[in-house]
């Protein structure tokens, strides 16, 4: 019997990690090594899982991510970042976060500042439109003719990066749309499945980084068809809550925020989450 439990528990656990949470699919007539990333492209990316799911490091204690890609994150957790783990003081997630709609956003107070690295500052500024962007993740891939082929847990911690153009800025939103030949940027991609929270970011002339949009859910037929939605948690709408949360008290950010997750990912119930956490969370 118990044997039989382990067994569809392991399932449950990569049927999490695989789900469609973003990552990185690429141009079918581009070679995929193009899109190999390194560290040090994205410096502030930070990963929960042994698998995936991320966020950026905004200021030292401070790190930004989708308030469901948090499932398995809280006080005295791992994450890494810059190759190094760094303790979960207390995550803090919008409490108007609604699954499949908006306020995808949440933020993890670190115990200690990581100071070997400049975080990347949120995006104020309301003219998205038409900006070029990068994505960046360790999930799945493959490329825009087939979709994702390759699942986040198979591709074993590759760091992709891909570029895209904000399609639209509305509320709390920014989209992208995976684009095919004579409109598609050099590097064109898209999200796969397994990169929850990720950034979608900018260079600017002296070379700081800009976060404008954190990885949320596509919209389309398939995951990293040619043709799909991504849509991404807009950075500059969400500017007065992340300063609140930041800088305010305790009774300030309890009017305007949860610690616990409210909708689970689908197939995951509050029974099973100590035992699916435990086989993903990073240990020392």
């Amino acid at each position: 019997m118990r044997a039989i439990f382990m067994i569809k528990t392991l399932i449950l656990t990569l049927m999490v990690l695989s789900i469609p949470c973003h990552a990185i699919v690429t141009r079918h007539d581009i070679a995929s090594e193009r899109y190999l990333a390194e560290p040090s492209d994205f410096k502030p990316l930070a990963t929960f899982y042994i698998d995936g799911a991320h966020g950026t490091l905004i200021k030292p204690q401070w790190v930004i991510t989708a308030a469901h890609a948090t499932f398995c994150l809280g006080a005295g957790k791992n994450i890494s970042i810059n190759k190094k783990l760094h303790q979960v003081e207390q995550v803090f997630i919008h409490n108007k976060y609604a699954p499949g709609q908006s306020h995808d956003i949440a933020l993890v107070k670190l115990t200690t500042p990581v100071n070997d690295i400049r975080p990347a500052t949120p995006y104020k500024q309301t003219n998205e439109n038409n900006q070029s962007i990068w994505f960046i993740g360790i999930g799945g891939t493959g490329n825009g003719l087939t979709g994702q082929t390759i699942d986040n847990f198979e591709n074993k911690g590759i760091l992709r990066k891909a570029q895209n153009k904000v399609e639209q800025a509305i509320g709390p939103l920014l989209k992208f749309k995976f684009d095919k030949g004579d409109t598609a940027l050099p590097l064109e991609g898209v999200s796969g499945g397994g990169d929850s929270g990720g950034p979608a970011y900018l260079i600017d002339e002296h070379g700081e980084l800009h976060i404008l949009g954190i990885s949320s859910r596509f919209k389309g037929s398939a995951i990293g068809k040619y043709g799909i939605t991504e849509i991404y948690t807009r950075v500059s709408y969400f500017h007065q809550w992340i300063n609140y949360i930041i800088n305010g008290d305790t009774k300030e950010r309890n009017q305007i925020s949860t610690t616990i997750l409210s909708h689970l990912p689908a197939g995951l119930t509050t029974a099973l989450l100590p035992t699916v956490c435990k086989d993903i969370n990073l240990k020392p």
